[in-house]
């Protein structure tokens, strides 16, 4: 059998792509094709090198740091290209999380964040590990609640959704969906939330590998233990190669 073959029948039967190409990378029952990896940076409590609580309950994906300020990320066991990934999300309001694209083991990738909490942002776009920070653009910021939100000036890509909606157009509490584009390198990528368009950036230089997973994060420090991340119908549909038409 194939390296292909053999990626493609890790995360089970039910991972064939369907007629509009997309796949199927969480089968709702294991974490099969998936693995944690301890080896980032928010994985570092009192020495733990677990990588957090990763457990499948209700048909989600649910993460927590395992003792206290200890988090890390699960990564898919085959690496992606040019891709699309789209993953249902109801998180409890207060953890750091994130949807890796292109992600090394050591947790290095570009992030559609998902920084679910008083001052945070949902995919916006940010350069974890080793990118050091770069990019870091979004067009919005929680304004302390769940419920407001207020516009970034100056964004690269303007804010759809009027801050006086959000609370109508975001359903805390119940599964919203999120979807990141990621083609090229230096890469072009395009982040939605419940099918608007949120963020599209565009790197000008090469500053990380073509391919890599697609990891979910806890983040470390503080006390998350008690905190969960959900995610749930979580697909894939590969594009182009790196370099293709």
């Amino acid at each position: 059998m194939g390296a292909l073959a053999l990626a493609a029948s890790a995360v089970g039967a039910d991972s064939a792509p369907d007629a509009g190409g997309w796949r199927t990378l969480f089968d709702g029952k294991t974490l099969q094709g998936w693995h944690v990896s301890a080896q980032t940076g928010h994985s570092r409590a009192s020495g733990n090198k677990t990588g957090g609580r990763w457990v499948v309950e209700s048909g989600a994906i649910i993460g927590s740091q395992d003792v206290v300020g200890n988090g890390g990320i699960i990564v898919t066991d085959e690496p992606f290209g040019d891709f699309e990934v789209v993953v249902e999300m109801n998180n409890d309001f207060g953890p750091d999380s994130g949807l890796f694209l292109r992600s090394t083991e050591e947790g290095t990738a570009f992030q559609a964040m998902v920084d679910y909490h008083g001052r945070g942002n949902l995919m916006g776009i940010y350069g974890e590990g080793k990118l050091g920070g770069k990019p870091a653009v979004m067009n919005f910021r929680f304004d302390g609640k769940v419920t407001d939100i207020v516009a970034v000036t100056n964004a690269p890509t303007p804010l759809l959704v009027k801050p006086e909606s959000w609370a109508f157009f975001w359903r805390h509490g119940q599964w919203n969906e999120l979807r990141a584009r990621i083609v090229s390198n230096p890469p072009t990528i395009t982040t939605w939330i419940n099918g608007v368009k949120m963020m599209e950036w565009t790197e000008t230089v090469k500053r990380h590998p073509d391919t890599g997973g697609i990891a979910l994060q806890v983040h470390g420090g503080g006390d998350l233990t008690k905190q969960f991340v959900r995610y749930r119908n979580i697909r894939v549909k590969v594009l182009s190669p790196v370099g293709g038409g």
